[in-house]
């Protein structure tokens, strides 16, 4: 685990001096690649599926590749070579005086930890925007994953190996609790840790390490129906929100209704509810709970502040929407609700890198530092200030006769 650490620090310090055409050669390579070994991919992943078989069904297709799956890992490869080069972008800059210019840059985060559960499709997906942000990455899957995910590594590998200029080590693949522990240690060599899954997943490795966390708890999501709502739009919004992927983190888990509108939206919701046979809890339900599976529960509300601090009270602050015709309460709710997403008459399933134009994602944060929402190449680089001058020395700026700074503003 030491030379994994060390080997992807030293390729860290090569990525971030890589021009974009380098770059962009990596990524083509993979995606060639992968889709060249689509068959070998499925097959290693038809073993983890054999070996899988008490998991729940949600699990199961999340373990599942397939070669709509492939085809959609290619072009989420081919989205991020399309996308801006996110490094030594020029984000500000200020001349000081004369001859002394301060430019803040962006830069890659450095070495980047990701431990996941369950998706293999997840490999190639942070690969390549970790190869684009010019970062190293150690994954670490579930064990379930363990044949795709070492494939999937495999032939990223060889697809790199084959690209000039490229280093060594910029991927690599954890497999053992016990490497996580260690890796949890090594805050001399790993800039950041994004744990994708589970809530405990999530809460052991905040308690864990001293290395900076990026991710989320829960998924949490609301959908508020407001007294003004259009009843077909609250219908259609609700139901995508809960039914076209009950569990991903960003499918509703609790839906509120105003007092004036329930008498109208309950039946139909509720029939269709019944049509996608959707388990439903009123009111008696646990508020805290992300049920990640085809369960939702209902609370009908007094007005928009109720629903507004029961989300903000049990809610994870990942994505919640409000369903209104009334702009003063979209306003409102968008201004109230502490979310990374607030969402007025639209799925609350647009909550994703690849929805967002990101390319892709390394997941979704809460957090209310560096990155929130769902976090692409922006929210894997930093900033550094580059300081362009011509000989100049504090001295020459302090005491009786002191020079004055012109502070002059040429990028903001």
């Amino acid at each position: 685990m030491l030379t994994i650490a060390q080997n992807a620090k030293n390729a860290s310090y090569l990525l971030a001096s890589l021009p974009e055409q380098i770059k962009n050669a990596a990524l083509a390579a993979v995606a060639e690649n992968i889709k060249a070994n689509q068959e070998l991919i499925l097959r290693e992943n038809r073993k983890d599926l054999e070996n899988s078989k008490d998991i729940t069904k949600s699990l199961y297709d999340r373990l599942k590749l397939d070669e709509y799956k492939i085809d959609v890992i290619v072009k989420g490869i081919h989205d991020v070579i399309n996308l801006e080069d996110p490094v030594n972008k020029i984000l500000a800059a200020t001349e000081l005086d004369k001859e002394l210019v301060l430019n803040k840059v962006s830069c890659p985060i450095g070495v980047i930890g990701v431990i996941f559960e369950s998706r293999p499709d997840v490999v190639p997906q942070i690969a390549a925007l970790a190869i684009k942000s010019a970062n190293a990455v150690i994954l670490k899957g579930g064990t379930e994953a363990d044949n795709s995910n070492t494939v999937l590594v495999k032939v990223i590998h060889e697809a790199l190996s084959r690209v000039v200029d490229f280093p060594a080590n910029a991927v690599s693949l954890i497999k053992t609790r016990d490497d996580v522990k260690k890796m949890l240690e090594m805050s001399g060599y790993i800039d950041l840790i994004i744990p994708r899954g589970s809530n405990s997943l999530v809460k052991y490795i905040q308690e864990n390490t001293k290395i900076p966390v990026l991710g989320h708890t829960e998924g949490i999501c609301h959908i508020y129906i407001d007294e003004f709502a259009d009843l077909e739009k609250a219908v259609k919004v609700t139901v995508d929100s809960k039914v076209q992927y009950p569990a991903a983190c960003n499918a509703v888990e609790t839906l509120l209704i105003h007092k004036n509108i329930a008498e109208k939206v309950l039946p139909r919701l509720l029939e269709r509810f019944k049509q996608e046979e959707v388990t439903v809890k009123l009111e008696n339900a646990d508020w805290h709970t992300e049920y990640s599976d085809k369960i939702i529960a209902i609370k009908v509300v007094e007005d928009i502040n109720e629903a507004i601090n029961h989300i903000n009270h049990y809610g994870s602050h990942h994505t919640d929407c409000i369903i209104t015709e009334d702009t003063a309460n979209m306003d409102l709710f968008m201004n109230l609700v502490d979310s990374a997403g607030v969402y007025c008459n639209a799925s609350t399933r647009f909550a994703d890198g690849f929805r967002y134009g990101f390319g892709a994602e390394v997941g979704i944060s809460t957090n209310k530092t560096h990155a929130r929402g769902p976090v692409g190449l922006e929210g894997l680089t930093i900033y550094k200030y580059r300081l362009y001058g011509s000989g100049q020395t504090v001295a020459e700026y302090s005491g009786k006769h002191a020079r004055e700074f012109t502070h002059k503003k040429l990028i903001n």
